[in-house]
């Protein structure tokens, strides 16, 4: 469940010259460059952490001295006023870095919330909650990263690694059939094939096409348990379009094998997580 080291320093990289650029003029005005001092991290609200390790990050790139002492550990669900982390070292790097840790934080926390929430009121059914390419340009690995901390899995990272054929393909191609032996001329054997449909008809070729998964795209419960049954294991079944707290366990109940849903990252609420610093040195 590691995030690439490497894709982070990057990614934190290019954060910190978007925010600090030729330096952060009101920290570097008002606190001594050899100022030290020590800063909590804390929780203001209810929820799963995520993105420890990637605040711990942000401060050590600014001055690879600081220690950040964790009190916890990604996926503890929390409650207000519980310290996450204790840092320690030089005030400006705290100061200047504090921003974008807290930015990381608390998105990702917010996504392992709601995920673990759905996760959770499911959790007696043999279905998984998946995210969906719907994320913050950017940000995607981490994203995704906060999904499984929550309980939830990863649908495909990008265009690169899975075949998905949606309804535009299928009309470009003239039908799934086509759509699917287009895609198997020039796709690895490795490589799955996942075809969305929107009706039975639709289910049926993509059987018949030997489709390896196939997507009910905003089917009502009733017509996902006749799709269900009409494909009977012979490839794996995926529920997406508008699922939520409220219609989830509905869509669970009707044998599914997955559950797409795209607000686990593009509507997700930020948990309140705050940084406070005790007094220089």
């Amino acid at each position: 469940m590691e995030i690439n080291p490497l894709l982070l320093d990057k990614l934190i990289e290019q954060c910190l010259i978007e925010d600090i650029g030729t330096g952060d003029i009101t920290t570097n005005s008002i606190v001594p460059e050899d100022a030290v001092t020590t800063a909590f991290i804390q929780a203001k609200g209810t929820g799963v952490i995520a993105g420890m390790k990637v605040a711990e990050r942000v401060f050590t790139k600014l001055d690879p001295g600081i220690v950040f002492i964790h009190k916890i550990e990604d996926g503890t669900k929390v409650e207000p006023k519980t310290v996450l982390a204790e840092i320690k070292g030089k005030a400006r790097a705290v100061l200047s870095g504090e921003r974008l840790a807290l930015n990381f934080l608390q998105r990702m926390s917010g996504i392992a919330t709601k995920t673990s929430s759905l996760v959770e009121i499911i959790s007696m059914y043999p279905v998984r909650i998946v995210d969906t390419r719907k994320t913050t340009p950017g940000i995607r690995m981490l994203e995704k990263y906060a999904v499984r901390v929550g309980g939830g899995h990863n649908h495909r990272f990008g265009l690169y690694d899975a075949v998905l054929i949606k309804d535009n393909h299928i009309k470009i191609a003239g039908g799934i059939t086509k759509a699917v032996n287009l895609v198997r001329r020039s796709t690895p054997h490795t490589v799955k094939i996942e075809v969305e449909v929107q009706d039975l008809v639709g289910v049926q070729e993509a059987l018949e096409a030997n489709a390896d998964i196939i997507m009910l795209d905003n089917m009502e419960p009733s017509l996902m348990r006749e799709a269900v049954e009409l494909v009977n294991g012979r490839a794996l079944v995926e529920a997406s379009g508008g699922i939520n707290e409220e219609n989830v366990v509905a869509v669970a109940k009707s044998g599914v094998d997955l559950i797409s849903i795209g607000a686990l990252t593009h509507s997700v609420s930020s948990l309140d997580i705050s940084l406070d610093v005790e007094e220089i040195k």
